[in-house]
């Protein structure tokens, strides 16, 4: 069967074709440049986790409202993931791509110039507006790129992204021992122009509608389950409860590591061997769902998660810090295998439909599960025990995972 090439004007491309080098080329050219976008944007998500106690401090929040200020920003990401899907229908991926890039750079360069609170609530809301851009388009792109064969540079993609998360906080935990946050804000915002340039002179157009018109009756047949809207719902609700446990704890990490004696400076290297644990645990972990199966996986990881969290509660300083790579790379290896697994149960075939449903649903879920939820909690039981709640967060997804267990049987 000939391959299309996402973002390529020239048509298919055989497999015995004498253009393969060109297309292999291609392939990299795509995957890096998104790569370093995704990283990009979230390093912007992460960011905000290290300057919560400095807003704290400065504007005299509670767990709630910090939670809340989190949440816009989250809140914006996942809301407008369908919105910005049927954007790049007209527009085109690239150049939705490009204006989500300097939307959320512009976005971050205004937190900078706020003079309170409500600017800087008005200025994260656009900022995650620009950041929802991102999830869906690049997924699709890449899952269409390399067809059957995108599980492992999905696993790359989303490695790639918690590279950002190690960069940008631990970064900006070093700035700020130097320089106000708002100048720290500003230096993110110029990082972003720089990025959106070189998305918009290294990714090639991709005419959307029209590969996904000719790929759409090559995905899945009919009678194959895995067009069910069941195995997908549950694949969602099990997306849902990992994005809510994340956020969950690490909104609270800088607090808990306070109490433990950590300096702001620490809490911002805290969160650097958390994400690197993360990427590499989306690297690994996108690559052991292939081995050994989706189901094992992921009740591997969140298992995992809930008892490295409460291991980082009841650990002191120097051991907590040590466990939080191994954290990250449970954290975060699930997603790796859910994002896999999007196109294999996406319905009636529709990949890009499908990412964009299942970003919508698991951030949103994420948005509000932590102001809603996690934030009164902290604040009537304070952060260890709302860190607890993140755990038990965790583990709920392993039951849900045995009931989706039957539709990814088949599949790796």
């Amino acid at each position: 069967m000939p391959t299309t090439i996402a973002g390529s004007d020239e048509g298919t491309l055989g497999p015995t074709d004498g253009a393969g080098a060109i297309r292999g080329s291609r392939r990299t050219r795509v995957l890096a440049t998104i790569g370093v976008n995704h990283a990009l944007h979230d390093g912007y998500t992460d960011l905000i986790y290290v300057l919560l106690p400095v807003w704290q401090a400065e504007f005299g929040l509670g767990y709630v409202a910090l939670a809340l200020v989190r949440s816009l920003y989250v809140g914006a990401l996942a809301s407008l993931q369908m919105p910005a899907t049927a954007l790049a229908h007209v527009l085109g991926a690239r150049t939705v791509l490009v204006l989500g890039t300097l939307l959320s750079a512009g976005g971050y360069a205004l937190a900078g110039a706020s003079g309170g609170l409500v600017g800087l609530c008005v200025a994260l809301a656009l900022s995650g507006a620009g950041s929802s851009t991102q999830h869906p388009l690049a997924s699709a792109v890449i899952a269409r790129t390399y067809g059957t064969r995108a599980r492992g540079p999905l696993g790359t993609y989303n490695f790639a992204g918690d590279l950002g998360k190690a960069a940008l906080p631990a970064l900006a935990g070093l700035l700020l021992t130097h320089a106000d946050w708002r100048f720290v804000l500003w230096l993110a915002a110029g990082l972003g122009a720089v990025v959106a340039a070189g998305v918009a002179t290294l990714l090639p157009r991709e005419p959307i509608l029209r590969e996904e018109a000719r790929a759409r009756p090559q995905v899945a047949e009919p009678g194959d389950p895995t067009v069910g809207r069941t195995g997908f719902g549950l694949l969602v609700a099990v997306g849902i409860l990992d994005n809510a446990a994340r956020p969950a704890f690490l909104v609270y990490l800088p607090f808990l590591l306070q109490e433990k004696g950590a300096a702001l400076t620490t809490v911002g290297v805290a969160f650097g061997l958390a994400a690197v644990g993360g990427a590499l645990g989306k690297a690994i972990f996108g690559r052991l769902g292939d081995r050994f199966g989706v189901t094992r996986c992921v009740i591997l990881s969140e298992a995992g998660t809930a008892a490295a969290i409460l291991l980082v509660i009841a650990s002191p300083l120097t051991l907590a810090l040590a466990v939080l790579p191994v954290l990250g790379v449970m954290l975060n290896g699930t997603s790796s295998v859910l994002y896999g697994t999007v196109p294999e149960l996406a319905p009636h075939g529709r990949v890009e439909h499908a990412f964009a449903v299942f970003y919508t649903w698991t951030l949103g879920g994420s948005a509000l599960a932590t102001p809603l939820l996690y934030g009164p909690l902290g604040d009537a039981v304070g952060p260890r025990w709302a860190a607890v709640a993140a755990a038990a967060t965790a583990f709920a997804v392993v039951p849900i995972m045995l009931v989706l267990s039957p539709h990814v049987a088949t599949k790796p």
